[in-house]
C-alpha cells in the first residue's frame, strides 16, 4: 500500500495522536476564501484509502508503524461539519459536534483520518539519514519533504519504510512493552467517531464547497491547486464522468518529483501521478498516469512541459517503455498553438524486448477541458484532443 508521513511539533502530539488513532492537520484561517494550500491539503486527505500506512516525524526521527483503518465506512472526514466551508465558526458552536476535540484550536482541526497499530507503534524512531542510507534508490518523495504537513508515497517507497522499522524493531515485535512500544486506546476514540457519523453526511469529506467558493464567473477556477484536488477526490469516489476521461488508478498523489534532485524551489513537479496494477497481479504495475494542469489556457509551453514529464516517467518509472503511460493536460481552453504543438510533437518512437526487439510508436495522450457543474458542485470534463483514439 502507499504511506503517509506526518510532521509532527512535540513528542506530546505524538503520544496523543497514537493514544487516538486519529491525525489532523492544523490549517490556518481561511479567511472566507480557500488558498492553494488548503486546497492541497484537502487533495491529499482526499487521496487516502484504508490499508495505506502512516509514520510520524519528529526532530529528524521517524515513528511508526500505523495504518489507516475505516471506522463506518470510511478512514477520513470532516472534524465537525461544514468544516470544509472557509468560514470560521467559535469553538463553543462547534464544541459538541467535534470528532477530535483537542480544545480551542479544534476550528482548525478541519480534516481527520483515523488510524491503528501495525502491528505496534515502535518507540524507537529511526533517524532521517539512516532511513535514506537503508535503500537509496527507494526513496524518492522523502527527500523532497520540505516545509509540508505531510506527504504521501508509492508502495515502493512505503516497503522501505516498513522495512528499515520493522528491522530495527524487531524485540518490539517479538516482546512488546511499555518500554519499546506506545500504548494506544484507539478503540474508544474511534467508537466515539461510530456513533457520530452513523448515518449522518454531515461529516462526509467533499470538495463540493472548495470549488463553488472559488469558481469564477466563466466557469473556470480560480486556483490550479483545486482541479487537483478535485480530480483527485473525484477519482477516489470513482465518479463515472471522471473516470471515463482519466481512467482508474489504484495511486494517486499530486506534485511528484519530476526532475534531477536539486533544490526544493526550483525542482519540477508533476501535478497528478498515479499508477495501476495488473488486475489480479498486484504489486505489478501495468499502467502509468501523468497529469499536468492549468487553471486558463493551455499554450504550446504546457504541452511540451508535459511531454518532458512523460519523458521522465519513462526513465524513472517504466523501464524505457512508452506504452505504459497515459498523459493528459487539463485547462479550461486551449490556444492554437497548443493545439498545433500537440499534433507535431507528442508522438514517440520506442523499441522494446531483446531478441526480438520491437519497434513501437507512442501517442497516448488527451487534452482536456474542464468546468465547474453548478447543479453537481464538480468539475465536468471533456477531450478535445487525442491522436490515440
Amino acid at each position: 500500500m502507499a504511506g503517509f508521513l506526518f510532521s509532527l511539533d512535540s513528542e506530546k502530539s505524538l503520544i496523543d495522536s497514537i493514544n487516538k488513532g486519529i491525525y489532523s492537520t492544523r490549517l490556518s484561517t481561511p479567511n472566507n476564501v480557500w488558498r492553494s494550500h488548503h486546497e492541497g491539503t484537502f487533495a491529499d486527505y482526499c487521496s487516502m484509502r484504508a490499508g495505506d500506512n502512516v509514520y510520524f516525524f519528529i526532530d529528524r526521527k521517524i515513528y511508526g508503524i500505523g495504518t489507516l483503518t475505516n471506522v463506518n465506512d470510511d478512514c477520513k472526514f470532516l472534524n465537525y461539519p461544514n468544516a470544509n466551508l472557509p468560514v470560521v465558526q467559535s469553538y463553543d458552536e462547534i464544541q459538541s459536534q467535534l470528532l477530535l476535540d483537542i480544545g480551542i484550536d479544534s476550528i482548525n482541526m478541519r480534516f481527520i483520518c483515523t488510524f491503528t497499530p501495525y502491528p505496534v507503534f515502535f518507540r524507537n524512531g529511526i533517524d532521517m539519514d539512516e532511513i535514506l542510507s537503508s535503500s537509496p534508490n527507494s526513496f524518492k518523495i522523502l527527500r523532497a519533504f520540505w516545509k509540508l504537513s505531510f506527504i504521501k508515497f508509492s508502495d515502493e517507497e512505503n516497503q522501505a519504510f516498513k522495512n528499515i522499522l520493522l528491522r530495527r524493531n524487531i524485540n518490539a515485535i517479538d516482546y512488546p512493552s511499555n518500554e519499546n512500544t506506545f500504548d494506544t486506546n484507539f478503540q474508544e476514540f474511534h467508537h466515539v467517531i461510530n456513533e457520530r457519523i452513523k448515518n449522518n453526511n454531515l461529516y462526509s469529506l467533499s470538495i463540493a464547497p472548495f470549488l463553488n467558493t472559488i469558481v469564477n464567473e466563466d466557469g473556470s477556477l480560480k486556483h490550479e491547486m483545486a482541479i487537483e484536488a478535485a480530480i483527485i477526490f473525484q477519482l477516489t469516489n470513482k465518479h463515472p464522468q471522471t473516470l471515463n476521461i482519466f481512467g482508474g488508478w489504484d495511486y494517486l498523489t499530486r506534485q511528484v518529483i519530476a526532475s534531477p534532485f536539486k533544490p526544493i524551489d526550483y525542482i519540477d513537479k508533476m501535478d497528478i501521478f498515479g499508477y495501476r496494477y495488473i488486475v489480479n497481479q498486484k504489486p505489478t504495475i501495468s499502467n502509468y498516469l501523468v497529469i499536468e494542469i492549468k487553471r486558463n489556457a493551455v499554450n504550446a509551453q504546457d504541452v511540451l512541459q508535459l511531454m518532458k514529464y512523460v519523458d521522465w516517467v519513462k526513465n524513472e518509472y517504466a523501464f524505457g517503455d512508452y506504452g505504459m503511460i497515459k498523459a493528459f493536460i487539463v485547462g479550461f481552453e486551449f490556444t492554437d498553438d497548443a493545439l498545433q504543438v500537440f499534433e507535431n510533437i507528442v508522438e514517440r518512437k520506442f523499441i522494446y524486448g531483446v531478441r526480438p526487439s520491437v519497434s513501437a510508436t507512442w501517442n497516448d495522450v488527451k487534452l482536456v477541458s474542464y468546468s465547474f457543474n453548478s447543479h453537481t458542485n464538480l468539475l465536468d470534463f471533456e477531450i478535445i484532443a487525442e491522436v490515440n483514439g
